[in-house]
């Protein structure tokens, strides 16, 4: 959202126009043409995506991303047939969407509550995952147990892979800022808690870049330490 804000005033700072009539259009067909391009972007995603997922392979997932389960409908189409294992997580059950939507395809899926998930990443082939946004340095933030579930994998020694828009990226972590990590209502955890009880609901964490294999993107699978220099090469007004 914040990289689409700053696409559009991109476009209207960038343009001769001084009629509000007309501004008032360019920023009205700059957002659909925003839209269009993360459409497309999604479109490509999945169509690279896909081909990492085999026949036989069963990949593991956290969360829901909308991006991860239509890469998984895009191989599933191309006669791959895999199985899912996706985690319940806790606290807003959002895997419980991913899991409907693999069992609406037809995928055969296993749900398991988060604190399984070292139980079951041995027997997996791969991990795939979405991200809320990618920092300069590579690292990416997403749903929290993201990260720990990232090093399971290394243990585990099995690839870890974000798939995400590259428009994801924040800026702003080029200038020494941190991204925010956001805490939610305690209720979330536990609506009848003890009210002297500290209750911590942090709704995301941060997936360190050595623990990625690759960011799976519009421009094809790179490398978390090179994000940087991809984004600048295809998106520079993100910088401005």
């Amino acid at each position: 959202m914040r990289n689409a804000v700053k696409w559009v005033i991109t476009q209207v700072e960038d343009s001769d126009e001084r009629n509000v009539a007309e501004l008032s259009n360019l920023v009205s067909s700059n957002s659909q043409n925003f839209q269009k391009s993360l459409e497309e972007s999604k479109e490509r995603i999945a169509e690279i995506g896909a081909k990492r997922i085999r026949t036989g392979s069963v990949v593991f997932t956290h969360c829901h991303s909308s991006t991860v389960t239509y890469m998984l409908s895009k191989a599933l189409k191309a006669g791959r047939r895999f199985e899912v294992v996706c985690t319940e997580t806790r606290p807003a059950f959002q895997g419980r969407i991913t899991a409907k939507e693999m069992l609406t395809l037809g995928v055969k899926t296993t749900f398991i509550v988060d604190s399984a998930a070292r139980s079951f990443i041995n027997n997996v082939d791969l991990v795939v995952v979405g991200a809320d946004a990618i920092t300069s340095e590579g690292n990416v933030v997403n749903k929290i147990g993201t990260g720990t579930i990232a090093l399971l994998a290394h243990e585990a020694r099995k690839p870890f892979y974000v798939v995400s828009e590259l428009l994801k990226f924040d800026p702003a972590t080029l200038h020494g800022e941190y991204e925010r990590i956001e805490e939610r209502g305690r209720d979330e955890v536990w609506k009848e808690a003890p009210a002297e009880l500290n209750v911590r609901n942090p709704a995301f964490d941060v997936t360190p870049r050595d623990l990625i294999h690759g960011i799976i993107c519009e421009e094809g699978i790179v490398s978390p330490h090179s994000v940087t220099e991809v984004v600048h090469r295809i998106y520079p007004w993100v910088f401005h």
